[in-house]
């Protein structure tokens, strides 16, 4: 899986377009020249009538300028009457140029795409909760679902077009008719901008006049508040879509909620199953209404690839969503995305951390048994400021799901023969293929969580490979048995900050097992002995970090100098109170060490843009070592290391207050 990213192309072609053209400052007003050029660009070239670089400015812009007074008649929807393009000979030569090699048509680019995230990009959606679609993510889901010529396919959000487009040109690549796309490919987007915008990027790429409905797919009523004209539900082969997410975006009114079964308050019994009630919540996220909305779309056995925020599949607030997934449809995938996935600049986009989902709308018929394919994508082919990288592992991923799901008959039929094979393979080779992803059964999903991370095979291999020299100790277990406790802290607001003397503890003052000598915010006595019995601090305390990005499962262990503070509540302070079988010294080292960090990157919970271990802490297993004599060593070792640390802390701290003094 390849795809060429114009994004540099057209930001050039903006910088010098937003210098030159006059009477079209706004971007919206250039990406419209650039779109008439595309179109244009793109005639010409299927017409084999494209001009070189040798054509003078006047030549070449009469051509173009005659070339779109056809496209206006071939496709009178997408434009308005008497348009014309408005560029200067200068401004549309160099265009011209800066568009040659573009191919509109290809299936492993997305010029519009990238002219659109250029010129327009993230800004302009965010505050409704709508992103653009990275070129990345619409090529994984695309060729994950392979779409076939004949199939019917729509996108109920459809935003600029990118899914529709990619759509449109791997069906082409398979032999589709440009007529049979323009029947069977359907978009669907609120935005009249937008909608234009998709309609001439599917236009575009079939090379016929193609229309997006400018409408709510949650109320199914146009931008005129009239019914969308054809049924939809349960008429689509393949769903696409990237839904607005947002926990504060209105998505419905109550009238159109209340269509939805996923809008109404639900009860939860003690099997752990969800049952929904009469009465309807009081807000409802636009991607949980989209959730099911992409599941009435389907027809039954119908496929669908969808962008969802993590925290909507893995987090205990969403795990309704989740069962009501699992009872309406076989999920094939789940692809973990990177964080910098929809950011666009340093300042453009989200952090969001998302997942691509891939599913099977349930039928009723007996199918094989269920295998999902989980994986985390650490790149996805632009970094945090949305710069091009080499670095990718979706192509990685699409190739193993491919695989597996080519594979899958065999696997239910031929389970043995391909176990043995698997492991004649493992022992030709000392060092096996390291894999991205992982297969699993449906039943082998915990706790309604659907997230990549969560299913880390590397740490739970490493954790079973100690189960012979080590104790594996849950930590609820301990909790409840009182051998260990833990609490969180306090919020005193920022008004405090300054106060006073002694240090309020953030997540950010702990690093290398110990507080920080000085803490970025103090407060006074008044507020300290308001919250110190409460929070009752005493040494050999352990301080973790509870909420955070990158720092989740940080740990210090308080000393006889760090007793007089406040603590925030991102963090536990966790407490052995049973030194029998742990001490807070052999705690500390395990809650540091590999095997349990990687199960805090794991378990960690997504909300939004930050991240929290929440009551997943209960979940974490510590290794504590079998022999009492590699107890009592690594017991030493870390008080020796917190020993010399205090020291040299308090001695740094002794000579800063000695120097000033008269």
């Amino acid at each position: 899986m390849s795809y060429t990213n114009y994004r540099q192309l057209f930001q050039r072609l903006r910088s010098y377009l937003a210098g030159r053209v006059i009477g079209a400052t706004r971007d919206s007003a250039l990406l419209d020249e650039v779109v008439k050029c595309l179109f244009c660009h793109t005639h010409l070239m299927r017409t084999s009538t494209l001009p070189d670089r040798n054509v003078s400015e006047v030549e070449l812009s009469r051509l173009y300028r005659r070339t779109f007074r056809t496209i206006t008649k071939a496709f009178p929807s997408l434009f308005e009457t008497g348009d014309e393009i408005m560029l200067d000979p200068h401004s549309l030569w160099y265009t011209h140029g800066a568009l040659s090699g573009i191919d509109p048509g290809s299936e492993d680019s997305d010029p519009l795409g990238d002219a659109y995230q250029t010129f327009v990009g993230n800004e302009i959606r965010g505050s409704e909760g709508q992103f653009f679609t990275p070129t990345a993510a619409v090529t994984w889901l695309v060729r994950a679902l392979d779409p076939r010529p004949g199939e019917s396919v729509i996108d109920p959000a459809c935003g600029s077009g990118a899914f529709l487009g990619v759509t449109a040109a791997h069906m082409r690549a398979l032999g589709a008719t440009p007529s049979q796309l323009q029947t069977h490919i359907t978009g669907i987007e609120k935005d009249s901008f937008l909608a234009i915008l998709a309609a001439r990027h599917l236009s575009l790429t079939i090379g016929v006049e193609s229309k997006v409905h400018c409408a709510d797919s949650l109320s199914l009523l146009t931008k005129e508040g009239k019914r969308l004209p054809k049924k939809l539900d349960r008429s689509f082969d393949i769903v696409f879509a990237n839904p607005p997410f947002g926990a504060k975006i209105t998505s419905a009114d109550d009238e159109v909620r209340s269509r939805f079964e996923l809008a109404y308050k639900r009860t939860k019994d003690k099997a752990g199953a969800y049952h929904f009630t009469n009465e309807l919540s009081k807000r409802t996220p636009p991607q949980v209404l989209f959730v099911e909305r992409i599941l009435r779309l389907l027809r039954p056995g119908g496929r669908a690839g969808v962008v969802l925020p993590e925290s909507l599949i893995s987090s205990s607030k969403h795990a309704y969503v989740v069962d009501f997934l699992l009872q309406h449809a076989e999920v094939t995938s789940v692809i973990g995305m990177p964080e910098s996935l929809f950011k666009t600049s340093g300042k453009g986009g989200t952090h969001t951390k998302t997942c691509l989902l891939t599913l099977r709308k349930r039928d009723g018929s007996k199918t094989l048994p269920s295998r999902i394919y989980f994986a985390e994508a650490k790149w996805c082919g632009h970094d945090s400021r949305g710069n091009p990288v080499p670095n990718n592992d979706l192509p990685v991923a699409l190739s193993e799901f491919q695989d597996g799901s080519t594979a899958r008959c065999a696997f239910a039929t031929t389970k043995r023969k391909v176990v043995a094979n698997n492991r004649s393979r493992q022992s030709a080779s000392a060092q096996p293929e390291k894999r991205l992803g992982v297969w699993l059964g449906e039943s082998d999903i915990k706790d309604l969580v659907l997230a990549p991370r969560y299913y880390d095979p590397e740490g739970r291999a490493m954790l079973a490979a100690m189960s012979e020299s080590h104790h594996l100790l849950r930590l609820g277990d301990l909790v409840d048995t009182n051998v260990i406790s833990y609490t969180t802290g306090v919020e005193v607001g920022k008004l405090a900050y300054g106060t006073g003397e002694i240090p309020f503890i953030r997540t950010s003052d702990i690093s290398g097992w110990e507080i920080k000598l000085d803490p970025k915010h103090t407060v006074s006595e008044e507020i300290y002995s308001q919250y110190s019995s409460k929070l009752d601090v005493q040494s050999d305390d352990i301080l973790m970090v509870k909420d955070g990005t990158y720092l989740i499962g940080t740990c210090a262990i308080i000393t006889k100098y760090d007793e007089k503070i406040l603590y925030q509540s991102h963090l536990y302070k966790i407490r052995v109170n049973d030194h029998s079988l742990i001490c807070p010294a052999l705690l500390l080292a395990a809650l540091s060490s590999e095997p349990v960090q990687r199960q805090i990157q794991s378990k960690r919970q997504t909300q939004d843009i930050i991240d929290s271990l929440g009551a997943r802490i209960r979940d974490l297993v510590i290794p504590i070592p079998r022999s009492p004599a590699t107890r009592a060593r690594l017991k030493k070792m870390v008080r020796k290391v917190i020993a010399d640390r205090m020291e040299a802390r308090e001695l740094g701290r002794c000579a800063r207050l000695e120097i000033a003094m008269p």
